[in-house]
């Protein structure tokens, strides 16, 4: 299964992060992804804590027949049309896309699939639960519910109601 993470907590030519998400997954469409699934969006404080705004964050599960080097540069070319500017970690930002999971391990470029700290983040596994609970993490051989479920209170997301990847 291929997966990617869809978040943002700045507004973009496309309005708001919960008006921009679903412009970013149409636009990907346009660069040889399918979008198969995708999550409710969530709410989530950014990680590590810090006074910027709350982020809008979700999960898709995709098809493409482009390979992992590829999508990250269709995914980063994406961000670029938001005026995503990359500066120092953990800033905010208008767009950020994940290359989550690529139906098996990959380490080759320096590109790390599954994304390394996918893991420990309830606002990926929280929306990843909404749409493949079963989802089998192929280093930790754990399901995406498991995960979730592992990970300590509070989780500091929220589920925002009437929002998902399709609107």
């Amino acid at each position: 299964m291929k997966l990617i993470g869809i978040g943002g907590n700045l507004p973009s030519q496309f309005g708001s992060p919960e008006a921009g998400l679903p412009q970013a997954l149409r636009l990907l469409e346009t660069r040889g992804v399918r979008i198969k699934n995708c999550s409710p969006f969530y709410g989530a404080k950014a990680v590590p804590a810090s006074d910027q705004p709350d982020f809008v964050n979700a999960v898709a599960i995709i098809e493409t027949t482009l390979p992992p080097e590829a999508l990250l540069s269709s995914l980063q070319a994406v961000e670029l049309e938001f005026g995503r500017v990359r500066g120092a970690p953990n800033a905010a930002r208008s767009l950020d896309l994940d290359l989550l999971a690529y139906d098996r391990v990959h380490t080759d470029s320096g590109l790390q699939i599954p994304h390394p700290r996918m893991h420990l983040r309830a606002f990926v596994l929280a929306p990843l639960c909404d749409i493949a609970p079963d989802w089998l993490h192929p280093v930790l051989n754990q399901t995406a519910r498991a995960l979730l479920a592992a990970l300590p209170e509070p989780l500091g997301i929220w589920c925002l109601p009437g929002h998902s990847g399709r609107d």
